[in-house]
């Protein structure tokens, strides 16, 4: 992937400061030599978990997204948000918190940059497999949209259907459900042990 060096930022000038997200305005020069102006979201990055069982179901979690005023099936996923907490750990709080699962075998499916035309969050999905319920959670109590979060199992080809039909239209859900079962089919030749180097980790 390319770094970019010939496109320098010659300002750039913070517009927002949330907590999970900013928003700051960068004036970018070409390397022909204009000067363009670029809005750019900063975020922490995430992680989220394709969590298979030994059927071949994937889990699905159902939560209310304010944003598109629908609650949409997704799967366990998370911020960046802890200091200091490897992604793989996060991955494993993830799941452990929105499925009450733990898993024993875990490998990365996919990287991704989510909205590379506007903002800077990457995205990591890891497959999880060797299921096993975990229902205290290890103490965590749901908040706010959490409470009404909602999960089952559905078969992988199911999944996959319905994302493209159009029910499922989470763009993380979508690209791991796909990532998915072309590995299965695949005999998963292409995963990356689960500790892989993360290179289009961006973050804020």
């Amino acid at each position: 992937m390319s770094d970019g060096d010939d496109y320098e930022v010659v300002d750039s000038e913070t517009i927002f400061d949330g907590r999970i997200m900013s928003l700051r305005r960068d004036s970018v020069r070409m390397p022909e030599g204009t000067v363009s102006v670029r809005e750019v979201v900063a975020h922490l990055g995430a992680v989220g978990v394709v969590a298979l069982d030994g059927d071949g179901n994937v889990v699905l979690v159902n939560q209310y997204r304010h944003p598109v005023r629908a609650r949409l099936d997704e799967l366990p996923a998370g911020l960046l948000d802890v200091e200091g907490e490897p992604p793989l750990a996060a991955a494993k709080r993830e799941l452990l918190e929105e499925a009450a699962l733990v898993a024993d075998d875990w490998n990365v499916l996919l990287d991704l940059h989510t909205s590379p035309g506007f903002s800077t969050e990457s995205l990591r999905l890891y497959l999880a497999r060797g299921l096993s319920s975990a229902p205290d959670r290890d103490g965590f109590e749901p908040e706010h949209e959490e409470r009404t979060m909602t999960v089952r199992r559905v078969p992988l080809g199911e999944a996959v259907s319905r994302a493209l039909a159009g029910h499922i239209t989470n763009a993380t859900a979508v690209a791991g459900l796909l990532a998915a079962i072309h590995g299965r089919a695949t005999g998963w030749r292409d995963l990356r042990p689960a500790d892989a180097p993360w290179p289009s980790r961006t973050g804020r």
